[in-house]
């Protein structure tokens, strides 16, 4: 998974298609998430497509496998996890993804529908940080 910062530097090049063109792009290289996975538990609410987040913990760090059923929507997902893949729990949980967000700034680049789940798509990511943090 390419680093935020190397494809907020790519994005800022591009014009509005190339920039659909480059989240279709990120959504196809996502790590494959194992159809067993996709569970309602995995599930994020209020998206207008189907997506589903799944963490791996690998030590200190929570590894980010996910998926969406549609391609503009698994490439926003894939803009999301990279700004939190495989870093430790604690540094998630306390972590400003809108922030991180906003160089792409998806609400004016992009349709509402598109759009509407981020919101609880960073909650679920945090709600998940803070649990495996508080285990750790």
């Amino acid at each position: 998974m390419r680093p935020l910062s190397d494809i907020a530097e790519e994005y800022d090049f591009l014009d509005a298609d190339e920039r659909y063109r480059l989240l279709i792009e990120l959504g196809r290289e996502l790590e494959p998430m194992p159809a067993p996975l996709k569970t309602d538990a995995t599930l994020v609410r209020g998206c207008s497509a189907q997506v589903w987040i799944y963490p791996v913990e690998e030590g200190e760090a929570l590894h980010w496998l996910a998926d969406s059923n549609a391609a503009i929507t698994k490439g926003i997902v894939a803009l999301v996890l990279s700004a939190v893949q495989d870093k430790p729990a604690a540094e998630v949980a306390q972590m400003d993804v809108a922030a991180a967000l906003e160089p792409f700034d998806l609400r004016n680049q992009l349709s509402s529908n598109r759009t509407q789940g981020v919101p609880n798509m960073m909650a679920l990511i945090r709600r998940t940080a803070e649990r495996f943090a508080q285990q750790s």
